[in-house]
């Protein structure tokens, strides 16, 4: 079943920032010193417009991933790429799998990417706009489909969607932040903690040439340049704490 958490009331700039998301607005939240040092610019999933996918495309930089839920991804029986890759069957009919096994990421032992979609209506799918309807539709789809079967799920799934797409899709760790502190997790916690389904869009933040994170002192300067709630994943760990 997919959970919808209530929103809760806490102190500060996590509460700013929850209130934005309630509201359809954006926010950016900063991982850790102590893992990747990135900035994500997120919206809710549901609210996607090509205007918005523009601006993720435009500002950030990085890679434009939709973060989901692990109830989410266990309803529309979605694998974790890095099981698929390294699946026995699968490496014999394509040995070169065996030669690309992910086993020396920096940041993490896991990497939480799963299938990358496009709605069936779109044409390239790489456009604002087709982008835009993938991911509003995923969003939406993931908030109508909890009272169904995992089979009714995926079937629905199915009608709407095909693999490969131009929206990588990234799931959350089963038990969340409590076992794994990526921007994953970040990004569907700060949807549950404002009430929305556990399905975000967002993108990391570059610096303007692209060969770095955006710093953190320029990342707060664009958040308040536009008015956007900017927060760290310590943020939302502690207000989790506090529900």
């Amino acid at each position: 079943m997919v959970c919808v958490a209530p929103p809760i009331v806490v102190g500060n700039d996590i509460a700013e920032a929850i209130e934005a998301f309630s509201s359809g607005n954006p926010v950016m939240i900063f991982d850790s010193d102590f893992r990747e040092r990135e900035t994500d610019l997120l919206w809710p999933a549901a609210k996607a417009t090509p205007e918005i996918m523009r601006r993720l495309r435009k500002d950030c930089g990085g890679l434009l991933f939709l973060a989901i839920g692990d109830e989410i991804g266990d309803k529309f029986g979605l694998p974790w790429l890095q099981d698929i890759h390294s699946t026995p069957s699968i490496v014999a009919d394509n040995p070169v799998l065996g030669q690309l096994i992910t086993n020396d990421l920096q940041y993490d032992s896991r990497s939480a990417f799963t299938l990358s979609l496009n709605h069936r209506e779109t044409y390239t799918g790489i456009t604002d706009r087709d982008r835009a309807l993938t991911t509003r539709r995923f969003g939406e789809l993931a908030g109508e489909v909890y009272e169904l079967s995992d089979t009714e799920a995926m079937e629905a799934l199915g009608k709407e969607f095909r693999t490969p797409g131009h929206i990588p899709l990234c799931r959350e760790s089963p038990g969340g932040l409590s076992k794994r502190q990526g921007h994953t997790e970040l990004a569907v916690a700060i949807a549950r903690l404002s009430g929305n389904i556990p399905c975000t869009i967002g993108a990391e933040m570059l610096d303007p040439e692209g060969d770095g994170a955006l710093s953190l002192q320029e990342a707060r300067k664009y958040a308040e340049e536009h008015g956007i709630p900017m927060i760290t994943g310590n943020d939302i760990l502690e207000s989790m704490d506090m529900v």
